[in-house]
């Protein structure tokens, strides 16, 4: 069965707004986890402009499936993390400017870098994931430095205009998925899935999970965030089981 991480990102982004101490991101991750799902993810920038330090420390009390941390390879935020020791790091691009992440990790130009802090992650018991584009290089790549996971970047996918181009990204997904298998990595995906677009997705036979934020978020204002999440996790299951 494939599992739903959600994102509580843009709980955070909204409380953020006034500086103030509501919505709160870890009431959310608890309502969201009643809803059934199966993790946390939650992505604290260098900038701090969502997440912020106190909701990472009270996530790992509280979080009873599975943490997900969200991050890049800044120094301070290494060192929080491996204080914190989430269940498992997810290792994304980041620019300061952009409103969210843009597209995937480039494994290649930073290996080295990439695979020295993934030996400190493990040894920390903390997993890792590697946020990438379905491009073979850089799944090849991931593999040599040692990952354990990684996360195909979807938000080519969701934001085609065509279906053309919708069925010629999905079918980059499915060559990705089915390769990364093959050479003994594990694959999840994400980015700008939603209600409507996530179907095809969940017939991808071999991703384990979908990390999806923002369009659970925008939902949760007019239902809740508990029926918010309970629907998206329905149409996951539904779809699955239509494959099989």
């Amino acid at each position: 069965m494939i599992k739903l991480g959600v994102n509580v990102d843009h709980i955070a982004t909204l409380r953020q707004a006034r500086k103030g101490r509501y919505p709160d991101p870890v009431e959310g991750a608890i309502l969201a986890e009643l809803a059934g799902c199966d993790s946390i993810v939650c992505h604290l920038r260098e900038d701090r402009r969502h997440i912020q330090e106190r909701d990472i420390y009270l996530l790992r009390k509280v979080v009873k499936t599975k943490l997900n941390l969200e991050m890049a390879l800044h120094e301070d935020i290494i060192k929080i993390a491996i204080d914190v020791k989430p269940n498992q790091v997810t290792l994304v691009p980041e620019k300061r400017e952009e409103l969210t992440t843009e597209g995937g990790l480039d494994v290649i130009k930073f290996s080295e870098k990439i695979k020295e802090n993934i030996k400190i992650f493990q040894k920390n018991g903390i997993k890792v994931s590697l946020f990438i584009e379905p491009d073979f290089s850089q799944i090849e790549e991931s593999k040599r430095v040692g990952a354990d996971f990684i996360e195909i970047h979807t938000g080519r996918y969701a934001d085609a205009v065509n279906e053309d181009e919708m069925y010629n990204e999905l079918n980059k997904i499915i060559k990705a998925t089915e390769y990364s298998i093959s050479i003994g990595l594990r694959v999840n995906a994400g980015h700008g899935l939603d209600y409507k677009n996530v179907g095809k997705i969940c017939k991808i036979k071999g991703i384990e999970e979908l990390n999806i934020g923002y369009s659970i978020i925008c939902r949760s204002i007019y239902v809740g965030i508990y029926q918010a999440v309970k629907e998206m996790k329905e149409i996951i299951e539904r779809n699955e089981k239509e494959n099989n």
